[in-house]
């Protein structure tokens, strides 16, 4: 489950560069400076929750026994950047209005943060 966590926090980390170098530097000229806002604030959320993946990778190591709960929180840390994260970005691309599905993602995200600290003291 390490390898799993680790591996999916530094693939998201490294894809919120690219999106973030590209909102930064491209999308403001190509999308208008809405798109890019929407596009960097993805990239920023889907960094913190990659960056999560990562430390939760740690907590299996730490504390293997709550391997369950840090599975739920894995799993609704990666459905938070699908929903958070990829809405904002189908937004800025697309002009689609997903903005119902966004809020769903923030909740995911708050929801994995609270499962980690039960798990932790478990």
């Amino acid at each position: 489950m390490e390898r799993l966590f680790f591996s999916l926090g530094a693939l998201m980390a490294g894809l919120a560069v690219i999106a973030g170098a590209y909102g930064a530097h491209g999308g403001e000229t190509a999308l208008g400076l809405d798109q890019a806002r929407l596009i960097s604030k993805a990239a920023r959320y889907q960094m913190y929750h990659g960056l999560a993946l990562l430390a939760l990778a740690w907590a299996c190591s730490q504390w293997p026994e709550q391997i369950r709960l840090f599975q739920v929180a894995g799993a609704l840390f990666l459905f938070g950047i699908l929903c958070f994260s990829g809405s904002l970005y189908l937004m800025a691309f697309t002009g689609a209005k997903l903005g119902y599905v966004t809020p769903l993602g923030g909740l995911a995200f708050i929801t994995a943060w609270l499962v980690m600290v039960i798990a932790s003291w478990r």
